[in-house]
């Protein structure tokens, strides 16, 4: 009779397992059915705002980076100032001094000693550039 409970107990255990194989194969496919809707309207949002974005560029002539706002990194300019002692080392004229050009300075040197032949002047005839007006 033991032999029995025992055969029933495992038959039982047997169906639950294969309901829950099934509920957990239809969450599965659910699952993925539901990724894949959600991934083509991501796809289909994502396509939406390149276009807009597309044409808001075409009509402010191009995309803009930071520096056309008056904000952000202007880019790279060419060196203005070199250390004698080390060539390699070179400033450009913005930002903080290097240490080396403050202590020269603090020794006594002037800024236009460190200057690099070929660098224009900023201030060249002593006036700044005009601004282009905006678009």
């Amino acid at each position: 009779m033991n032999a029995r409970k025992a055969h029933d107990i495992w038959i039982e255990q047997c169906k639950a397992a294969q309901t829950i194989k099934t509920r957990f194969g239809v969450t599965a496919a659910l699952k993925n059915r539901i990724e894949a809707v959600l991934s083509a309207k991501v796809i289909e949002q994502r396509r939406m705002l390149q276009t807009g974005l597309s044409k808001l560029t075409r009509f402010q002539g191009g995309a803009r980076s930071k520096g056309a706002f008056g904000w952000g990194a202007r880019g790279k300019v060419a060196a203005k100032y070199r250390n004698p002692d080390n060539p390699a080392e070179t400033w450009a004229g913005r930002g903080l001094k290097p240490r080396w050009l403050a202590a020269a300075i603090k020794s006594g040197k002037k800024m236009d000693d460190f200057l690099i032949a070929a660098a224009p002047s900023s201030k060249a005839n002593g006036r700044k550039k005009a601004r282009k007006p905006r678009k």
